[in-house]
């Protein structure tokens, strides 16, 4: 072995403490990169291939009865690769023990085979037989939810008629990858399933015999989706078409691929964090150390060793730690995620879920880290190359102190060891800024991951009792007529009722455009209330809507703009319609009009779809039984269960990161404090000794050490709170999307308990360092030439 390389084997013992703290941030950095790309690449490649294997449609078109001769006709279009027409039904299931009917939806399956778009996967028991009309497919997530498997029976109405079906087998569809209920926006199993039935019993419970309800179309790699659609609606529009929609406007995948990408936020925006920081560290260490071994320096040159070498013996100090580092993250970051993957196979519904490596994101991430690590080293390697032999080994010249003169005539009050700590701090303030911002940096993140955790829990909050101040929503099967708010308010128990009335429509401002809903509410609600951004109720207008904040970002649209409404129910008119306001809703993206102005632009006057209830929950099990028998009621929602729904989504998927997020924001903390009071320790041992040594105490000594560790930690404080907070606005960003907007919430107690972290890992650092300070070898440390 090489003389040089003896020396960094012991260079890397001596600074084992720090060399394997700044590997540890690094490695979380690299782990956080190839975790997260790792399921990003996994769910993206999971999802095209089940979508290819079970053949999803490209293209959905719902209508209201459309005859079967027309789907030769569908066939013929340019780009299409398949067509399928299915009936499908809004269905409700009596469940034993569960007060409320839940709601379902009804599909059929081709009497003669396996269908040519949206395959099911059995998963237990057997496919239905068609001859017996009465055996149904149920869905797995569903099943499971209830407690149900093949062999059990169910008390099902379709149609107004109520049926009762015999499970035969559960299924998976990856239509179903999120089931969530018409008009809802939270998915939830326990709440809404689905059912699959032979084509000539559905067909005969919903009048479809020779006709399909849902069209499903599959393209090719070169078809124009946007062309399609157009010819599918033509074509549709006599027999009721409500508008085709591609699969991005499907609500499984809309889910699915807004939590994918929440996780692909995560995955580029956090990890450079933590290489940034690790790379601040080894230039403060490696400054340290070329520092402390500036005469060892000289003697290597004299003995004929050149600037390059002796840098490059620098250099594979960094890139050993640095590289074991990144090694370690990327063993930990494949380990992680398969982990993970298992958790991600149950909450996203995938048959099948294989961990990959990206090999991209596993090199980038080495690359990445090494290249920081040795771009902090550089700027220190520069000192070895101006040394000459004969300036190295003479002492350095002394530190010019006299701009500090008049900032030292303030130490006049205090005692000999604060004024030791004031002189250091205030002689070299470079040096202890640079301190600071590496702590302020790890108090940053945890500032900010607090904050965006309370963000989640004001979503939730805001939403469920501040927005929405009903017990229930109670939907229709159809509009009814507004008599019905009378039928409602006169069952025992019912406090107080608000209509609504909800019909899907896409949203255009130019070229951009939304596939969602309007909702037509009373002028001033009560009940389901839009809010302004001060939390103060959004008065309804009948001549311009008020739009989502999320939605108007969407459309970047502003009040007094124009927005054209393709209104797809009933005559389906088009109307121009000016923005009247914003409102801050945090779950969806609605968009609102007064609901008397909505059912004329319709031509239907004094319809509702939707009533939002307040019960007295005595009578909880009066209403409930009272809405179960009403004809006209399609489901139920009772916002408790939604609440209770939302809240499980959010602490699943992506939104679970924030808790890793938080526990790395502590280790990162730590860490950096941890490696600020080593190199104090390593700079000042020979002072710390020489003080000891001419009668200063244990515990004066310890207070030179950990004072200055100490006013780091309070000024690091308020440097992170301030960067915590612009760091919030961008993390929050991230995790928020068109079915849900996360805000940063600052609360005292949020950057309380990130500054009372940053406090205990300065208190923890202080112990260790000052531990080893006790056990220190005073005569070994005095001869020591720094």
């Amino acid at each position: 072995m090489a003389p040089l390389d003896r020396k960094l084997m012991r260079d890397l013992w001596r600074i084992r403490s720090q060399a394997a703290a700044i590997g540890a941030v690094i490695a979380v950095g690299v782990l956080l990169l190839v975790m997260m790309t790792g399921l990003v690449a996994t769910l993206d490649e999971t999802r095209r291939a089940y979508y290819e294997r079970y053949r999803l449609a490209d293209i959905f078109a719902p209508v209201t009865r459309a005859p079967d001769h027309l789907l030769p006709t569908v066939a013929a279009l340019p780009g299409v690769a398949g067509v399928e027409g299915r009936v499908q039904g809004a269905a409700l299931v009596d469940l034993p023990g569960v007060a409320l009917p839940v709601q379902a939806v009804a599909l059929s399956l081709p009497a003669d085979g396996a269908p040519r778009l949206n395959a099911v996967r059995l998963t237990a028991g057997r496919m239905i037989a068609p001859s017996h009309p009465d055996e149904i497919l149920l869905l797995d997530g569903f099943a499971a939810a209830h407690g149900l498997g093949p062999g059990d029976m169910l008390q099902v109405t379709m149609n107004g008629a109520r049926k009762r079906l015999r499970i035969v087998g559960l299924a998976q569809s990856p239509e179903f990858l999120f089931s969530t209920a018409p008009g809802e926006l939270v998915p939830d199993d326990a709440r809404f399933g689905a059912i699959w039935m032979g084509r000539p019993a559905l067909a005969a419970a919903y009048d479809m015999d020779g006709a399909f309800s849902e069209l499903l179309i599959g393209t090719g790699r070169t078809a124009s989706e946007p062309a399609i659609i157009a010819a599918v609606d033509r074509l549709l529009a006599p027999f009721g078409g409500q508008g085709a929609y591609g699969r991005a406007d499907h609500a499984s995948d809309r889910f699915v691929t807004e939590e994918i990408n929440g996780l692909r936020q995560s995955s580029r925006g956090v990890p450079p964090i933590f290489l940034a920081v690790a790379a601040f560290l080894l230039y403060i260490v490696i400054a340290r150390i070329v520092q402390s071994e500036r005469e060892q320096i000289g003697l290597l040159k004299a003995f004929g060793y050149t600037s390059r070498e002796i840098s490059g013996h620098y250099m594979k100090l960094v890139l050993v730690i640095a590289t074991a580092g990144a090694v370690l993250g990327g063993a930990l970051g494949i380990l992680s995620g398969r982990a993970l993957s298992g958790v991600y196979l149950i909450y996203y519904k995938f048959p099948f879920l294989v961990f990959q490596i990206s090999p991209g994101a596993l090199f980038i991430g080495i690359l990445v880290s090494v290249a920081a690590a040795s771009a902090g080293a550089m700027f220190v390697l520069r000192q070895v190359y101006g040394l000459t032999a004969a300036a190295a080994m003479r002492p350095p010249a002394p530190e010019d102190f006299s701009r500090s003169a008049r900032i030292g005539r303030l130490t006049g009050w205090m005692d000999q060891p604060t004024r030791m700590v004031w002189r250091r701090i205030t002689r070299q303030p470079w040096r202890i800024a640079g301190a600071v911002l590496g702590v302020a940096a790890g108090m940053a993140l945890s500032a900010a991951m607090t904050s965006i955790m309370s963000g989640f829990d004001r979503t939730i909050d805001l939403s469920f009792d501040v927005m929405d101040r009903s017990d229930m929503a109670v939907s229709f099967k159809a509009p009814l007529s507004d008599k019905t708010v009378l039928e409602l308010q006169r069952i025992p128990g019912v406090l107080a009722v608000e209509p609504a009335r909800i019909v899907p429509a896409i949203l255009s401002n130019g070229t951009r455009t939304y596939r969602g809903a309007v909702s037509g509410l009373v002028a001033t609600p009560d009940m389901n209330r839009p809010l302004d951004a001060a939390m103060r109720p959004i008065h309804i207008r009948g001549d311009g809507l008020v739009l989502s904040a999320g939605l108007a970002d969407l459309l970047d649209i502003r009040p007094g703009d124009r927005l054209t409404v393709d209104v797809r129910e009933g005559r389906q008119p088009v109307l121009e319609l000016p923005v009247a306001g914003i409102a801050e809703t945090l779950l969806g993206a609605p968009a609102y009009l007064r609901i008397d102005a909505l059912n004329r632009a319709l031509g239907e006057g004094g319809r509702v779809s939707t009533a939002y209830l307040q019960i007295d929950e005595a009578a909880a099990a009066a209403v409930h039984a009272a809405l179960k028998a009403m004809p006209g009621v399609a489901g139920v929602s009772v916002k408790a269960e939604a609440r209770d729904a939302m809240q499980e989504m959010m602490d699943s998927g992506a939104g679970a990161t924030r808790y890793i997020m938080l526990l790395i924001a502590a280790i990162i903390t730590f860490g950096i404090v941890y490696n600020t009071a080593s190199i104090a320790y390593a700079e000042r041992s020979r002072d710390l000794a020489s003080l000891r040594v001419i009668g200063f105490s244990r515990a004066e000594v310890g207070f030179v050490l950990l004072g200055e560790l100490g006013v780091i930690a309070l000024l690091a404080v308020p440097l992170g709170a301030a960067a915590g907070y612009l760091m919030s606005f961008g993390i929050a960003a991230g995790y928020s999307n068109d079915l849900y907007q996360i805000p940063a919430v600052f609360t005292p107690a949020n950057y309380g308990a990130a500054g009372l972290a940053v406090l205990l890992a300065t208190l923890a650092s202080g112990l260790i360092v000052n531990r080893r300070l006790a056990a220190a070898d005073l005569v070994a440390s005095l001869k020591t030439r720094e």
